[in-house]
């Protein structure tokens, strides 16, 4: 069983950055596709950045291309989300999700099956 624990997250002034973690454990494939989401008070969850930990390849909604990074260090299985330039529209609960086998897109929260409990990230104006 797969368990995804998210940390790094607070609040921080506008313009400023935050670093997320996701450490995975219990893996039973050789590699996943690992995503980022959040859900602000009453919207959906949202995909905000993926990456295949097996090819590396990344994927980032609209809103944070240029501004947030996905990475992965393979020897500790943790996976990242750099995130600079925050805005107040940032502000939402992120999670951390995982899945050996994605069939539709990356970003949908539908795809992924194993998911973290969640870290607030608040972006004050």
């Amino acid at each position: 069983q797969v368990q995804l624990v998210e940390s790094g997250g607070g609040s921080v002034q506008a313009g400023g950055s935050l670093r997320l973690s996701c450490a995975a454990s219990g893996y039973t494939y050789s590699s996943y596709c690992m995503g980022w989401f959040r859900q602000a008070p009453g919207k959906e969850r949202e995909g905000v950045a993926a990456i295949y930990t097996g090819g590396g390849s990344t994927y980032y909604a609209d809103s944070v291309k240029g501004r947030f990074t996905i990475s992965q260090d393979n020897a500790k299985n943790t996976l990242y989300l750099q995130m600079n330039s925050l805005k107040p529209e940032d502000t939402a609960m992120y999670y951390c999700a995982a899945d050996p086998l994605i069939e539709g897109w990356v970003l949908s929260r539908y795809e992924y099956n194993y998911w973290g409990q969640g870290t607030q990230v608040t972006v004050s104006s």
